[in-house]
């Protein structure tokens, strides 16, 4: 990926986005989180809990439920709304997710950049979250810090791309929780597996490979799956 210069998400005039992505999502520390982020960021998280229950039971969630206790497969992540039930991560991830934009009460990013005439930028909490709580059960032994910092990182990776994209993606008819969200999900899944070098920087790619959803999907059950599916391939991205 390549960027244009945009002095509300600027990238160093050596580094291309993915560059400049991979190196913050290695190097990154805990201690390196202002208070004022891990406080919002706590809020976000406790937040996108409150949502993935309340979506569990849409009809658009136990399509997906259903389906994912049929498929099988290794015993990474708990199978929601279905007790101890146990699905691949990437199953996992996708049923989640989509609960968790199922309302469409998540939180948004709203720019303060005047070009981009929508205003929203993303729905950047469930992707990274969803990431990074899927992964969590799949390696195990991972703590509260190891955690927030992967959601954060995820995070901050997806507002930031989002900021430094220009209106016409969203203009165009593309959706920003679908595509976007992709990165912010493989962005905390990668560094809670510890991704690093070229292999971190050849995720991202994966990652583009896969990022989809289009607006004209909007008010269909289409929609809240764009942002299970960021989540599940994120997930696959890091796992590749």
């Amino acid at each position: 990926m390549s960027a244009n210069q945009n002095t509300y998400a600027t990238i160093p005039d050596a580094l291309n986005t993915t560059a400049a992505a991979a190196e913050f999502v290695e190097n990154v520390t805990f201690n390196e989180i202002p208070a004022e982020a891990l406080r919002i960021g706590t809020r976000c998280l406790l937040d996108g809990l409150g949502l993935f229950v309340a979506g569990s039971e849409e009809h658009s969630v136990q399509i997906l439920v259903e389906e994912a206790e049929q498929m099988g497969g290794r015993k990474d992540a708990l199978l929601l709304s279905r007790g101890g039930n146990r699905v691949p991560a990437t199953v996992a991830a996708r049923v989640l997710g989509t609960a968790g934009h199922a309302h469409d009460w998540d939180d948004s990013q709203v720019s303060t950049d005047p070009a981009h005439v929508y205003g929203l930028l993303t729905h950047p909490t469930i992707p990274p979250l969803t990431s990074a709580l899927v992964m969590a059960q799949k390696l195990g032994g991972v703590d509260g810090k190891r955690f927030m910092l992967a959601f954060l990182t995820g995070f901050e990776v997806e507002c930031k791309i989002s900021e430094w994209m220009l209106p016409q993606h969203y203009v165009r008819g593309m959706h920003s929780s679908g595509t976007v969200g992709t990165f912010g999900a493989y962005a905390a899944a990668a560094k809670l597996v510890g991704l690093n070098g070229d292999k971190l920087r050849s995720g991202f790619g994966i990652a583009a490979s896969f990022a989809a959803g289009i607006r004209c999907n909007f008010g269909t059950m289409t929609k809240p799956l764009h942002v299970g599916r960021a989540a599940e391939n994120g997930v696959t991205a890091a796992l590749l």
